[in-house]
Parts: structure tokens; C-alpha cells; sequence
């Protein structure tokens, strides 16, 4: 009777590691595909911020989805100009306006931004020991890119929060390592920040 008790308690448990093991790899985010570079027409592909210009024929992996959202969210921080005139290049797609470099906004890659569902809200980021909030104003595409409608630039990876000048302040990076860096994320509740003559500025924001 103990063995059988034994045998059926090792399987139970075998059949639960193999359901937990195809739900992680269910979870996984998968290329959709590749685009072929152009290379861009003199003048057309900001380099501010040290961002990439498509190169001619190289192959650039697409995504339509990012990693699973967790309460500490792993992903890879950016630095982009949502200023007229900088390499973030048209308005921002949540407002259709321009934002400044001491606001921490940000743009998430296509699957974080999951079709506009994160329009204007708020997520947490964490890094370097301190945490920062920061509006979602733009996408990052993972789906396209290499055309005048993303300036040129490559398709962003599956896990890009691309953060102004602000974000990167707010973290206490000094300005010589900005540009890319592990950080955790998560949707934010409560609380609001922004910059405002170089102070920290905090009000209530209900999302």
C-alpha cells in the first residue's frame, strides 16, 4: 500500500512539473518573423541618443508579443528623445504630442503595450536601488521598423522600455552610462512623478 501511495505521489508530481514546464515555455515570447534593412536616405535616421540606423540587407528579427508581466518584470532600459526634432521621431502615439526630457515617460515594446492598452498609464521601474514612475506615452515596435514611419531604426526587441532623460535621472545613473541597462517593471498604482526645474514633483494619480 506505501508503495503504491509512493509511486502514485511521484507521478502526481511529475505530471505537475511537466504542466508547469510547457506553461513556462507557452509563456515565452517567440520571434514572428524578419525584415530586411534599408538603408536610410541621408538625413533620415536620427542618431541622437546613440540610436541604430537600419543597415542595408542585414535581417532584423520581429516580435508580436513580450515576456509575461509579473510584479518585477525583467526587461532592458533605453534612452529616447520624445522631444520635436529628437530620434523618438513623430508624436507620441498614446496623446499625439511632444514630451519633454524631464518628464519620465516611456515607450514599451509592442507586446507591453499590448494594442494601446496601456495608453497613458503608469508603470514602476526599478533599478540601481531606486524606483521611479514613469506614463506610457509611445510604442516601441517590435513588429516593423527600417522605414520612414520609425525613422529608419531598427524593430525593437520584445523587452524595451525606452525611457526619457527623466526616467534615467530619477534612477541616479550618472550620464555617462545612459543609453542601456537591466531594470524590473510593473504597473503602478498611486502615485505620479515628474520633473519640474530640475525637483522631483509628486501628485496622486489614480489609474
Amino acid at each position: 500500500m506505501m508503495s503504491f501511495r509512493l509511486k502514485a505521489s511521484l507521478l502526481l508530481l511529475s505530471i505537475l512539473l511537466l504542466t508547469n514546464c510547457l506553461n513556462t515555455e507557452a509563456q515565452q515570447c517567440r520571434p514572428s518573423g524578419k525584415i530586411r534593412g534599408k538603408k536610410p536616405p541621408p538625413g533620415e535616421c536620427n542618431q541622437d541618443n546613440d540610436s541604430d540606423c537600419c543597415k542595408e540587407d542585414k535581417l532584423y528579427t520581429t516580435y508580436k508579443c513580450s515576456p509575461p508581466v509579473s510584479s518585477h518584470t525583467k526587461a532592458w532600459l533605453t534612452l529616447n528623445g520624445f522631444e520635436a526634432g529628437q530620434d523618438g521621431g513623430a508624436p507620441s502615439e498614446c496623446d499625439n504630442k511632444y514630451h519633454s526630457d524631464d518628464t519620465p515617460v516611456v515607450a514599451l515594446s509592442t507586446g507591453w503595450f499590448n494594442r494601446k492598452s496601456r495608453f497613458l498609464n503608469n508603470i514602476t521601474i526599478t533599478a540601481n536601488g531606486r524606483s521611479v514612475v514613469a506614463m506610457v506615452v509611445d510604442e516601441c515596435d517590435s513588429t516593423m521598423g527600417c522605414d520612414s514611419d520609425h525613422d529608419y531604426q531598427p524593430p525593437c526587441d520584445d523587452n524595451i522600455v525606452d525611457a526619457s532623460r527623466a526616467v534615467w535621472k530619477a534612477l541616479g545613473i550618472p550620464s555617462d552610462q545612459w543609453g542601456g541597462m537591466d531594470i524590473t517593471w510593473t504597473d503602478a498604482m498611486g502615485w505620479y512623478g515628474y520633473y519640474m526645474d530640475r525637483r522631483l514633483v509628486f501628485f496622486t494619480f489614480i489609474t
